[in-house]
């Protein structure tokens, strides 16, 4: 469970919640429009334990929401609340953060 109040720092908070790797790269996913835990398992090629307690972090922040599959399925999604859209520009900075310092020319 989240416990926020054991930081003091506004960014160690928001680092419990987001910084970890794994979280980011779900988050990631989910703004390229991966609802489904086999989707992100997949794209993610992480082991679905370490994929199911990472979800569960991101649902307890309210960052995604698990909810019937909109195709009327048995499945389930997960969908970004509007805290979770809120990270797409933490996660647009570090992709050009990356794309300007860890990538050669013509690489990216």
């Amino acid at each position: 469970m989240l416990d926020e109040n054991n930081q003091q720092c506004p960014v160690a908070r928001a680092l419990e919640v987001i910084g970890d790797r794994w979280a980011l790269l779900i988050l990631r996913d989910a703004f390229d429009g991966l609802r489904r835990f086999s989707e992100l398992q997949k794209n993610l090629g992480l082991a679905k334990n370490i994929l199911a307690s990472r979800l569960k972090l991101l649902v307890e922040a309210e960052l995604l929401v698990q909810q019937p599959a909109s195709d009327g399925s048995a499945y389930k999604e997960y969908v970004l609340t509007e805290r979770g859209r809120s990270v797409f520009p933490i996660v647009i900075g570090l992709r050009q953060w990356g794309e300007r310092y860890l990538f050669t020319a013509g690489e990216s």
